[in-house]
């Protein structure tokens, strides 16, 4: 990501966002952080609102570490192919974005805690490479504090996470 210019979004965080994000498994509801991680909120929020996110699916799943998704690279692609990590129409599952990056925030989140049930955005060795994939912690991972920004935390659903694997599809992701 290296010579992209951050993303400012447009959408501005009202701090009462909650996440209703709808997969193949089950219904997560996530209270967003507005006022931890300001930018990531408005980024996530952005991307939701215009359907980013609807059809994608789950690329990583490391077992008591994370489930991660938010590459459009996984749109096309079969829920096997995915879980595979064969390379789709639109490249190899976890290398897509939305073709920006944003701030990170974790250095400036007083609320930056990887514990279970965490939203947070995934990235690339540049601390400013965040564009639209994302994590759920499965328990907590207090090693990434320092260098990922937690935007949310889960209010209903860990048993759907828990039970989700690579090639899991994110139907839809509402914003209230």
């Amino acid at each position: 990501m290296f010579g992209k210019q951050l993303y400012t979004p447009s959408y501005v965080p009202t701090g009462t966002e909650v996440a209703t994000i709808e997969t193949s498994k089950g219904t997560i509801r996530v209270k967003l952080d507005a006022a931890g991680a300001p930018i990531h909120v408005a980024n996530f929020c952005e991307l939701a609102i215009h359907g980013f996110y609807d059809g994608l699916k789950f690329h990583r799943y490391v077992p008591g570490f994370v489930i991660q998704g938010g590459d459009p690279n996984t749109r096309d692609m079969t829920g096997e192919d995915v879980a595979r990590g064969v390379a789709g129409p639109d490249g190899r599952p976890g290398t897509g974005g939305p073709g920006y990056c944003i701030k990170g925030e974790f250095a400036t989140n007083p609320n930056n805690s990887h514990d279970d049930g965490a939203l947070a955005m995934a990235r690339s060795m540049d601390p400013d490479s965040a564009g639209s994939q994302f994590y759920f912690c499965l328990g907590p991972q207090h090693g990434l504090d320092s260098g990922y920004t937690v935007f949310g935390q889960t209010l209903e659903g860990l048993d759907v996470i828990s039970q989700l694997r690579a090639g899991d599809e994110i139907i839809h992701i509402e914003i209230v």
